[in-house]
């Protein structure tokens, strides 16, 4: 099938519903999948995208995680990937992450997610699709993560730039959770990944000049090597996501985000 660009409406998965080629990724709760989704797509946990290991659970999966989750649910080099969630998209995005990492970059992010679909009047169902598996062998793709000795080594080049997708209690220390220490890294900027969306009950990226704006008014410099993160890197997929979509040549994720940096001794901090 024709490849279909990172972000994709409705109509357009609806036109190719059907194809061998498609493989359509629920990452709702169980209970939404049950109550209804859209026709052919399997539903993943989307616990199965961290690691799950102390001290930082919500790190990337090992490459033998990712090998064996996509094998699971039947993922082949030829498919395109079109991947939704029920919580305004980060699950989404980080799952686009996570497959570019492995090596698969045939994959969309559906505008509005599932609101959106039902929203525009396009069919659901509620009977389970069970996937076949295949023999799926994953890449690592370290250009598209950062740890702490990635950071701390090019915190004060001016070629960096920390994109915070917090909340602004969280950034400025106000509200700590699942942390010894609040704040931020230090020179991070804040755009909280909620202003990405667009008002009202279906959550629609804003459109890219809007979106530029806001990065632009926020500090974002889009000629930077940009590093996103938030608390756990749920968030983050979100604004990875939208950072891709537009068009940043070098933006990467912090799969550690705040869990790790405010429960580690002597990191730098702002507030």
């Amino acid at each position: 099938m024709t490849h279909l660009p990172l972000v994709i409406e409705p109509e357009q998965l609806a036109a190719h519903l059907g194809d061998p080629n498609l493989l359509v990724i629920d990452l709702s709760s169980a209970e939404s999948y049950a109550a209804g989704h859209i026709p052919g797509a399997i539903n993943v946990n989307s616990q199965r995208l961290l690691r799950g290991e102390a001290p930082v659970p919500n790190k990337l999966p090992s490459v033998e995680q990712l090998s064996a989750l996509f094998s699971e649910i039947g993922l082949k080099p030829e498919h395109q990937v079109v991947v939704y969630d029920d919580q305004k998209g980060p699950w989404a995005g980080r799952m686009i992450w996570t497959l570019a990492i492995a090596g698969h970059n045939q994959a969309s992010f559906l505008n509005g997610q599932f609101a959106g679909w039902t929203a525009a009047g396009q069919p659901v169902e509620t009977e389970a699709n069970l996937p076949t598996p295949s023999s799926f062998s994953a890449e690592y793709d370290t250009n598209l993560v950062v740890d702490i000795p990635w950071i701390l080594s090019h915190l004060d080049n001016g070629d960096l730039c920390v994109w915070d997708a917090r909340g602004g209690d969280e950034y400025r220390g106000e509200k700590i959770t699942n942390a010894q220490v609040g704040g931020h890294i230090p020179g991070a900027r804040l755009l909280e990944w909620t202003d990405l969306l667009e008002a009202g009950p279906v959550p629609r990226l804003k459109d890219q000049d809007s979106l530029r704006q806001l990065l632009a008014e926020a500090g974002i410099d889009a000629g930077k090597t940009i590093i996103t993160h938030c608390q756990t890197h749920r968030r983050s997929g979100l604004t990875w996501l939208v950072g891709r979509w537009l068009g940043l040549d070098d933006i990467r994720c912090y799969d550690g985000s705040w869990f790790e940096w405010g429960n580690t001794p002597d990191l730098p901090v702002e507030r």
